[in-house]
């Protein structure tokens, strides 16, 4: 509904539509533009999000996505949302809403880059890199896509994407950024990231001090194809590279790990505080690289009436 409403009002979205996954014709997707991005309609950390270059690729994406809405979600609904693929660098922009004025609390770059045919999100730094121009012309167009959707009030979280024709809202929400991320709201205001949006719920003006610290989280990837989770190594050689401020683990021995498109949870995080972006964005790769996930793999159980 939203990518409709501000296709209408000449704001840049990808074009869209909306699939049945169970009663597709067979021309259903015959005015379907390559490439493009499919999504399910519920589920999060770009879970299910898969990129098709061909036709032969869209139904096999959205095959798997039927799947894993099968087994993940209960009573499911059966919808995949399928946009045309928009190129470029994608940006992640907290703000906040009050009364209609739109404060830009971070803007997080993605330094990896998300072409497909999987979209796992691995990396956030702030602040961000664009050009002081970009960041205002983000703004003022993220402000008029809030008006257009009635929205006045609250956190506000949005993905962008930049490129020669300019920026492209590929989602906007009237939340917060998710997880453990909002701990990056802190290096880049001040302020943490709950009290922001408490102080704007009572009517209150956050006094926020934009880009205090550069910071960046690193989500973990799944390793290879995954598997049974043996072992974490490297901890503590990871938590002692310069500038990291916490490496946090997650998974536990036995634990399966599955890649992305299906996969959840990501195995941990990797926090980082520095002067300058580009020495965060170091550091977490720097630390990454000290981890060893070591795995098992996955053996198939077969189970008879013998």
């Amino acid at each position: 509904m939203s990518r409709k409403i501000l296709s209408r009002c000449g704001i840049a979205v990808p074009g869209h539509r909306l699939v049945e996954l169970k009663n597709r014709t067979p021309n259903s997707l015959d005015e379907v533009a390559y490439p493009c991005v499919c999504k399910p309609t519920r589920l999060s950390a770009s879970r299910g999000v898969i990129r098709a270059d061909n036709p032969a690729e869209l139904e096999c994406a959205l095959e798997r996505i039927e799947k894993l809405l099968m087994t993940e979600v209960r009573d499911p609904e059966l919808v995949a949302l399928i946009e045309d693929y928009i190129p470029g660098q994608e940006i992640a922009v907290e703000g906040l809403l009050d009364d209609g004025e739109l404060t830009l609390l971070a803007v997080f770059d993605k330094p990896n880059p998300l072409n497909g045919p999987y979209f796992e999100e691995t990396m956030y730094v702030t602040p961000s890199r664009q050009t002081k121009s970009i960041l205002s012309m983000v703004q003022n167009q993220l402000t008029t896509a809030c008006r257009k959707l009635g929205l006045r009030w609250g956190p506000i979280h949005a993905e962008c994407r930049l490129n020669e024709s300019g920026s492209w809202i590929i989602e906007i929400a009237c939340r917060s950024i998710g997880g453990r991320c909002g701990q990056l709201l802190e290096s880049s205001t001040g302020r943490t990231l709950e009290e922001v949006i408490i102080t704007n719920a009572v009517g209150q003006k956050a006094d926020c001090r934009i880009d205090v610290k550069a910071a960046g989280v690193m989500m973990i990837p799944v390793p290879g194809c995954g598997g049974v989770v043996r072992r974490v190594e490297g901890i503590g050689e990871a938590a002692r590279i310069p500038l990291v401020s916490s490496v946090e683990i997650d998974v536990r021995p036995g634990q399966r790990l599955v890649p992305w498109p299906e996969g959840c949870p990501y195995p941990g995080f990797i926090f980082a505080i520095g002067e300058d972006p580009e020495s965060v964005e170091n550091a977490l790769n720097a630390a990454h690289q000290q981890l060893d996930i070591i795995l098992a793999p996955v053996l198939p159980l077969k189970v008879t009436n013998d």
